[in-house]
């Protein structure tokens, strides 16, 4: 769970925890890099405008590294254009239980990961 805003962050952890995921939280795209990279997670939820490194090329950086790349990747913004290459974006402000169905259908998918 990526997001600048502790507000954000807590409303997000409190949705999945609730429907049974656990949760790790980062504060900006560099803090969530370094994280994933210590230990991949199974669905990276991020927000794209954060300072210090932006949700787009926390994605970027992700995808262009060959350990990271198939990580589902779930973007929450105001504009779907700006979510990268993101495998879904959910618009804020998002209705929980549509935000929970796209976590799901992507930690099924799985991006082909075994």
């Amino acid at each position: 769970m990526v997001d600048d805003e502790p507000d954000q962050r807590f409303l997000l952890r409190r949705i999945f925890e609730r429907a049974g995921h656990e949760v790790s939280e980062a504060g900006n795209g560099a803090a969530a890099l370094q994280a994933v990279r210590e230990s991949a997670p199974d669905l990276v939820v991020t927000d794209v405008m954060m300072p210090v490194m932006d949700g787009v090329e926390l994605i970027r950086c992700l995808r262009d590294d060959p350990a990271t790349a198939r990580i589902p990747i779930l973007a929450a913004s105001g504009d779907t254009h700006l979510a990268g290459t993101a495998d879904a974006t959910v618009l804020k402000p998002y209705d929980w239980r549509h935000l929970l169905s796209v976590a799901d259908a992507l930690l099924k998918e799985g991006r082909g990961r075994s």
